[in-house]
């Protein structure tokens, strides 16, 4: 080609060992790469819902000044959510999805030789975002598809930075309950910074299920929280997300945050979304529903879903879940092979609208044996 080609010692050895993230298939790819006309995308817990009303409207004003750069404090939608939740402007810092305030965080807080601890299998990008900073980190099996609070503190060490709570986790939809998170951050060491990472909370309506940045942030515990926009908010394809936790943790982050990674589209959509509660209490409904139509739908196929509190079901296979992942793909079914996530032999599927799992359900009736 012409072009310089460079060897391995002129790379970050951190970065020559990496292993990066592996987004779900995109639709148009599936169609071009198989002659499909119909393709359901189930992977990527997106949800069926499209953005609110009032975020649409935004958007449609906000594309009139696209020649102009987003405000790069992203200062009204950072103010907005520190009023919602009852913090100072200086504790809240929003990022491109909850993803990206990952990668804040570990810009921030992790020197090469630092760990991280968090439960396996569960989200990558606590591992890749370590690991680019050249920090370890320690992976703590589940037990019965749940973070083991107990043995991540076990797994704590003077070098631990930062350790993870997927709450729910993402692949299995699992929850720690709030009497088990007290009872952690009760012991949790002073030296660790606790993630707590409740992408999916607006999803969850439980008693035991705590708001942990009312619960352990605002009360003083060593924490920070993580939430986004992408899920029940409908704005995946914008990358909004936020963080709530102690002053100097976010104003430190935020240090570290591209000065324009915040386009103006998304800074209005997720601001007008904010106003949507009853919106929002529908979607929670609708996808409650759907949860367990998917469940009843995958059991009466011979599958065993994990019971999930999220938008998404984990289904062990028994086998190479890029097997099943595979036969559905053919039948213009995406759903999310586990490999990437710790589970070589699960795969992941999201609550898709009545449509989508019409489509589902015979596609199963064709790639699997009758039960």
């Amino acid at each position: 080609s012409g072009f310089a080609d460079l060897d391995d010692a002129f790379f970050r050895p951190s970065v020559n060992g990496l292993q990066p993230y592996q987004p779900g298939k995109p639709v148009e790819d599936v169609q071009r790469e198989l002659g499909l006309e119909r393709v359901v995308k189930l992977a990527s817990n997106e949800g069926p819902f499209g953005p609110f009303p009032a975020a649409l409207e935004a958007m449609e004003r906000a594309v009139l000044e696209l020649n102009r750069y987003p405000d790069g404090g992203v200062y009204r939608l950072t103010a907005a959510l520190a009023d919602r939740h009852g913090v100072a402007f200086e504790e809240t810092v929003v990022g491109p999805g909850a993803d990206g305030c990952i990668d804040m965080l570990s810009q921030a807080v992790l020197d090469p030789g630092d760990e991280i601890v968090c439960g396996w299998p569960s989200f990558p990008s606590y591992v890749i975002y370590a690991r680019k900073q050249s920090a370890g980190a320690k992976l703590v099996p589940l037990v019965d598809h749940r973070y083991d609070l107990g043995a991540l503190l076990e797994a704590v060490t003077p070098k631990t930075k930062l350790v993870y709570i997927c709450e729910p986790n993402n692949p299995t939809g699992t929850m720690n309950s709030t009497d088990e998170l007290d009872a952690y951050f009760e012991r949790v060491p002073e030296h660790v910074m606790t993630v707590v990472d409740q992408a999916y909370f607006e999803y969850i309506d439980r008693d035991d299920y705590p708001d942990a940045i009312e619960r352990y942030v605002k009360a003083g515990r060593k924490a920070i929280v993580l939430r986004t926009f992408s899920k029940i908010y409908g704005l995946a394809g914008l990358r909004v997300g936020y963080a709530v936790g102690p002053r100097r943790c976010v104003q430190a982050m935020a240090k570290v945050r591209r000065p324009f990674d915040l386009t103006t589209p998304a800074q209005v959509a997720a601001l007008a979304s904010l106003d949507g509660a009853e919106e929002l209490a529908n979607r929670r409904a609708l996808n409650s529903d759907g949860l367990a139509q998917l469940e009843k739908m995958l059991r009466e196929h011979g599958l065993e879903p994990v019971p999930s509190v999220g938008n998404f079901l984990y289904v062990e296979t028994g086998a190479d879940g890029n097997d099943l992942f595979e036969r559905l793909l053919r039948e213009g079914i995406i759903v999310r092979p586990l490999a990437g996530f710790g589970s070589p032999t699960a795969i992941r599927i999201s609550v898709g609208s009545r449509d989508e799992f019409d489509m589902l359900n015979d596609a199963l009736g064709r790639v699997l044996q009758p039960a």
